[in-house]
């Protein structure tokens, strides 16, 4: 399988490389995305998971205990388990959110598919993410899987970013850019 370099570089390519590669293995890529998007969710949703996997003062045992339970809780198939439980023995919980990222990333590569991370002020609807979805193969010529993430502070609009291209539609840019201009 062809990587490229700048996943493979970093610490959470790595790890999100190796789960990638077993669940390819195993025949189970949609079983461990469905399980890295729920977990994804629950890192946004808890305070209590994040708190978990960001201190410091949380043991390798204790964490991987509580690691552990959280997965059971929220019915995460046996490989993305077992994969929590070694990242948590790793004291690399901390890295989950750029370990679902790269693997993301990995599996819509392996679909023929380009991802997209798209930034918005509020949640799309599905409605609003099939339209975006078919605007961007139009403009890219290929399927698209969209990284979906939420930043009230961008005020409105979308930042879309495709590899090394970013489309930034935000009302904080537009407004950043009228008030310099205004400056003179």
């Amino acid at each position: 399988m062809e990587n490229s370099g700048g996943i493979q570089a970093s610490l959470a390519g790595r790890y999100a490389t190796a789960l990638f590669e077993l669940a390819r293995d195993e025949r189970q890529l949609e079983a461990v995305s469905g399980s890295l998007a729920t977990l994804r969710q629950a890192l946004r949703d808890s305070a209590d998971l994040n708190e978990l996997v960001t201190s410091p003062l949380i043991s390798r045992e204790d964490a991987a205990k509580a690691i552990t339970a959280s997965a059971g809780a929220m019915r995460l198939d046996p490989i993305t388990s077992n994969f929590l439980g070694v990242v948590a023995q790793n004291r690399r919980l901390a890295q989950l959110p750029q370990i679902v990222r790269a693997f993301n990333m990995l599996a819509a590569n392996h679909r023929g598919e380009t991802t997209a991370e798209v930034t918005s002020a509020h949640p799309l609807t599905d409605d609003q993410v099939s339209a975006l979805k078919s605007n961007l193969k139009t403009r890219l010529g290929r399927d698209v899987a969209v990284d979906l993430n939420v930043d009230p502070t961008i005020l409105g609009g979308l930042v879309v970013k495709v590899g090394s291209q970013m489309i930034d539609g935000s009302i904080r840019t537009k407004l950043n850019s009228l008030a310099h201009a205004m400056k003179g």
